[in-house]
């Protein structure tokens, strides 16, 4: 599926590995999360992930933990 956002974003052409890694680990993600960090289109694929409840890899400069906690505290507020 082709999201309108993802021809804009950071990642694309990148191996995807990098935004998977073998573990939930911060130091494995860090690659991902400086490629996030530059991303024009960063929020949109974080509320993607968040929204379709993405299991794994970094989205948005997010882990999966990440998205879980973010996901529990909007469920706080709401």
């Amino acid at each position: 599926m082709k999201l309108p956002w993802s021809s804009k974003a950071a990642c694309k052409g990148l191996a995807p590995d990098i935004f998977f890694p073998s573990s939930d680990d911060d130091a494995e993600a860090e690659p991902a999360k400086v490629v996030c960090g530059v991303c024009p289109v960063r929020e949109a694929c974080l509320e993607h992930a968040l929204a379709v409840r993405e299991k794994d890899g970094v989205w948005g400069g997010a882990t999966e933990r990440e998205r879980r906690r973010m996901i529990r505290q909007r469920r706080r507020t709401a």
